[in-house]
């Protein structure tokens, strides 16, 4: 197994990681993710899943980054937790190790990488995570799926403008849309304003940088809260929003 090479530096580091966010059941899920990056570092040889491919980046700039947001009062708060354009199942399989009582949805475009997903969250018996194969501009005009969730997480998928019209339909009025973005998306957050007023959420854009252990983390979060119902003319079809952002 990949995840056996792991040298001592490097499991203390993604110990004492979940220790110092406060992250319960610390040995479990430790065990968890290591047994995760296994998988996710051997299926990423047949398909593109990741470019990190050392261990110890891996638990830097996936686990502890993803982590970053534990005990939010946003995620505390939240039971139904949407991550769209998951990828690998980042952030959102970390997550939902650390939360599970709170019920997850990761969705993608990608049918392979949802298959991974899939055998993945058998494998590990995370019976908190559900995964989907459909593009956001689907799910946010399906019944189902639209404003049905308390939080929306979403990493390195899209700049702001078009991120938002693929996350907050998803979100409840009263909810809330986590960002994961690096210091250069800042100027995202002024070319977003039409977006985002006219999705329903026109209030400020709050930035959480990176804690004391910045070394560790790649991103801030922007956090975005969702005040009113989206109009029904959002989001446009599929491929519209990347193709001409609001």
């Amino acid at each position: 197994m990949i995840a056996e090479l792991i040298d001592s530096d490097d499991l203390a580091l993604l110990e004492n990681g979940l220790v110092e966010k406060g992250i319960p059941n610390t040995y479990f899920v430790t065990e968890q993710m290591l047994f995760f990056m296994d998988m996710t570092l051997q299926c990423n040889e047949v398909i593109n899943l990741t470019t990190i491919t050392e261990p110890r980046e891996f638990i830097r700039k996936h686990f502890l980054d993803a982590l970053f947001c534990y005990g939010w009062q946003e995620i505390e708060a939240a039971e139904r937790i949407v991550d769209v354009g998951t990828g690998a199942g980042i952030p959102g399989i970390p997550l939902a190790m650390a939360y599970p009582e709170k019920q997850f949805l990761l969705m993608d475009s990608l049918s392979k990488r949802i298959g991974f997903l899939q055998t993945a969250v058998d494998a590990m018996g995370l019976s908190n995570v559900s995964v989907m194969h459909m593009r956001a501009e689907d799910a946010g005009r399906n019944p189902k799926y639209r404003e049905k969730y308390d939080l929306c997480v979403s990493r390195a998928l899209a700049k702001l403008p078009v991120l938002s019209e693929y996350c907050l339909p998803l979100v409840r009025p009263g909810g809330y849309f986590y960002a994961y973005k690096t210091d250069n998306a800042l100027g995202e957050i002024v070319d977003s304003e039409t977006a985002r007023k006219l999705l329903g959420a026109p209030g400020e854009v709050l930035v959480r940088a990176a804690d004391a252990k910045a070394s560790l983390y790649r991103h801030n979060i922007m956090v975005i809260k969702k005040e009113l119902r989206t109009p029904e003319t959002y989001p446009r079809k599929a491929g519209t929003p990347a193709k001409v952002p609001l």
